[in-house]
């Protein structure tokens, strides 16, 4: 089985931050904090202008959290751990200083959805269906939240959150925002990444910054909010509800 990574390469001014795991791209919290740290060095980073955020593998973007280190948690403060490190890529994504490039390649569950609306510009193919599927485990997109309802609005945030269990078109993404573009498959998409980018790096640097900082007004709560927010994810995942719901996913 391949190992789960995450890589950084800056190439002209362009900072490609990649994350891989064997399980569709799910999100334990190594990875969560490589990539927090990941973007966090880009953002400081003279070398890097823009940042390219993507996942590799030809299936789903992003699985969201890993159901294996979900199990393993048991108390509120383990809990908090670990869905503190979606609020850490998410505040690192809002307070880098550099505009982000989402690449979504495929299917986007609960936190990868959260990182596709975290992002400042979203790319993705047809086959990038969304789902939040938080509820249905017991718990909800409470960290994430903020991010998603941000891009797409409260009422296309809560149709998500409520119906756990429902894949949402890419089209649908689109159509509420979550997505700039949306292309028909892998080759058009990068052909649409290598437009944005090749037009964003040779814009001013001092504008992309300008244009961050508005994007993400009203914001700097977060630091808090989104803390506050694992904490309840963390409280919620130990009941035997949560439980048997994760135990009931990993046996299908």
């Amino acid at each position: 089985m391949e190992t789960a990574f995450v890589k950084s390469t800056t190439n002209e001014g362009l900072c490609t931050i990649s994350f891989f795991h064997p399980q569709s791209n799910s999100l334990p919290a190594a990875i969560l904090q490589q990539l927090a740290q990941a973007i966090t060095e880009a953002g400081k980073d003279k070398n890097c202008k823009l940042i390219l955020v993507r996942s590799n593998g030809e299936k789903a973007f992003c699985a969201g959290a890993s159901f294996d280190e979900l199990t393993q948690i048991k108390t509120e403060t383990e809990g908090l751990h670990f869905f503190s490190g979606f609020a850490q890529v998410i505040n690192a994504m809002r307070t880098c200083g550099k505009i982000i490039i989402g690449r979504i390649h495929g299917k986007c569950v609960g936190g990868g959805v959260g990182l596709a609306a975290a992002v400042d510009y979203a790319l993705a193919t047809e086959n990038a269906a969304v789902k939040l599927s938080e509820l249905a485990v017991g718990i909800g997109p409470f960290v994430v939240g903020p991010a998603v309802e941000r891009k797409i609005g409260l009422s296309a945030f809560s149709q998500l959150a409520l119906d756990a269990t429902a894949w949402r078109s890419a089209e649908w993404a689109h159509q509420k925002g979550l997505f700039a573009e949306l292309y028909e498959d892998a080759q058009g998409l990068d052909e649409g990444i290598n437009r944005i980018v090749s037009r964003l790096l040779a814009s001013s640097e001092a504008a992309l910054q300008e244009l961050k900082t508005i994007f993400w007004k009203d914001t700097a709560h977060w630091e808090t909010l989104l803390v506050e927010r694992a904490a309840i994810s963390g409280r919620l995942i130990l009941s035997e509800e949560s439980r048997k719901a994760i135990a009931a996913f990993k046996s299908k």
